[in-house]
């Protein structure tokens, strides 16, 4: 098999940047993924598929349940999983083509389908893509940090590559996808058709496919012959261990939070520039600000994460976050403003989520010196969870919220404004409640969290034992 990772075994050493790079890809297309689910299928369930807001997010908040159940599941089987290329890597390569294929079915509703076969569709493909293809690439994927290197130094590069290659992608996703919908649309005036929606996801698709299969040929796994005997884990033990590891649990609801906020925000983003600013193309400006300046902090984080520690990063770029939602409230409706007010989110959220990934692989090794057990797979199963809950659950408040307030997709093609109770719910998810969850977040971990001071400690009495 073709492989391209970095020369050596020595799970302490130091990675090449090939091999950096390589493992960003696949985040790259998970970016560029979750970009497309998070911020345009609400737009395009209401506006092509013409399918009720308020059923779609009661479908979506069932879909949680069974999203908590597959993260359990392939976690455990990628724990348990024997092969040649290892206990990750092998899943990506056997499930990136299902997870193509799914996301193209999911924006393509068949129109002759009456509304309940209409719904039946709906909720079987996006959970096939959501709970079972999507979690069968990011539970491995998530824990190829652990895999890859036991160096703390590397796996904190790993988490803001992650994140970084993640940024990218939405980026991308920003930028093109709504071009994209123009080029392939059907109607030179209206870019949201079946048509459209078509072909701009097939590219999507064909990128993350492409993306996931460099990071298998470009990286590989070391860690494995020297974690503890994790096959003879079994997963109570495991999902008990992981339970009273106080920063895991931490870590957990800290991703949870951080991926409710971008999707907030890049669900509510599409509504923002259409509904609240009246200009569909203001979409990309606003959500580029936040995402190039997250994608420019995260190239410097990893100096800055030598200075003061990734701990210290994170909760800087939590309180930066909230500041900058602070400040929108005073700017709106100035378009320049709130770009500005959208840069200094955007710097404190690629600084916090830049860590976030390289602090639960930190959170899992604290956990098997305090218990004596590791679970890569299902530490890294409950990261996953907690970025599908947010982007599932996000997507399903918010849906639930529009459609309460009275959102009324139709009314857009017929040149006519939405309601004051739609505007205020729209303007509430794109800052209000981001403001609110980043400084809780900040609190909270200002206060409590000293995962780097308790692990160095913690591994300095078990090396004296």
């Amino acid at each position: 098999m073709i492989q391209l990772a970095t020369k050596h075994d020595d799970p302490e050493m130091k990675l090449s940047w090939g091999e950096r790079i390589g493992f960003g890809m696949a985040s790259c297309g998970n970016g560029m993924l979750t970009g497309v689910l998070g911020s345009f299928i609400m737009i395009y369930m209401m506006n092509v598929a013409l399918i009720d807001a308020g059923i779609l997010s009661i479908m979506f908040g069932l879909s949680r349940l069974i999203d908590g159940l597959s993260d359990i599941v392939i976690g455990n089987i990628v724990d348990h999983t024997r092969s040649k290329m290892g206990k990750a890597r092998v899943w990506l390569l056997r499930m990136c083509l299902p997870m193509a294929v799914s996301l193209v079915l999911v924006f393509f509703v068949p129109k002759s389908f009456p509304s309940t076969l209409k719904y039946i569709y709906i909720f079987v493909i996006y959970n096939l893509a959501n709970s079972v293809f999507l979690t069968f690439i990011q539970v491995p994927y998530f824990s190829m940090i652990s895999l890859m290197t036991q160096n703390r130094g590397e796996r904190g590069i790993l988490g803001n590559i992650q994140q970084l290659f993640q940024a990218i992608g939405t980026i991308l996703i920003n930028t093109f996808f709504i071009p994209l919908l123009f080029l392939f649309s059907d109607s030179a005036d209206n870019p949201n058709t079946q048509a459209g929606f078509t072909g701009a996801v097939i590219v999507v698709s064909v990128f993350v496919l492409v993306s996931t299969l460099i990071t298998v040929f470009t990286t590989k796994e070391r860690a494995g012959g020297v974690e503890m005997k994790i096959d003879k884990v079994k997963p109570s033990a495991a999902i008990k261990a992981l339970f009273q590891n106080k920063y895991w649990v931490m870590m957990f609801f800290a991703v949870f939070f951080t991926f409710l906020i971008k999707i907030f925000m890049s669900a509510s983003g599409t509504n923002y520039a259409l509904y609240v600013l009246n200009d569909y193309s203001k979409f990309g400006l606003l959500a580029n600000a936040f995402a190039v300046s997250q994608l420019g902090v995260m190239i410097l984080t990893p100096f800055l994460m030598k200075k003061i520690g990734k701990s210290w990063v994170f909760i800087l770029g939590t309180g930066l976050m909230a500041m900058g939602c602070i400040a929108f409230n005073f700017c709106e409706p100035g378009l320049i403003p709130i770009v500005l007010c959208n840069i200094v989110k955007g710097c404190g959220m690629g600084m916090s989520s830049g860590m976030a990934m390289g602090l639960v692989a930190d959170s899992i090794t604290y956990g098997r010196l305090k218990t004596g057990i590791e679970a890569v797979g299902m530490g890294n199963a409950g990261s996953s969870a907690a970025q599908k809950l947010g982007l599932g659950l996000g997507v399903a408040i918010f849906g639930g919220a529009i459609a309460w307030a009275g959102l009324d997709g139709r009314k857009a093609a017929q040149g006519i404004a939405q309601s004051k109770t739609v505007i205020l719910t729209i303007r509430a998810f794109y800052n209000w409640i981001p403001m609110i969850l980043s400084i809780i977040l900040f609190v909270a971990f200002v206060t409590t969290f000293h995962l780097e001071h308790d692990l160095e400690e913690l591994s300095k009495s078990r090396q004296g034992e």
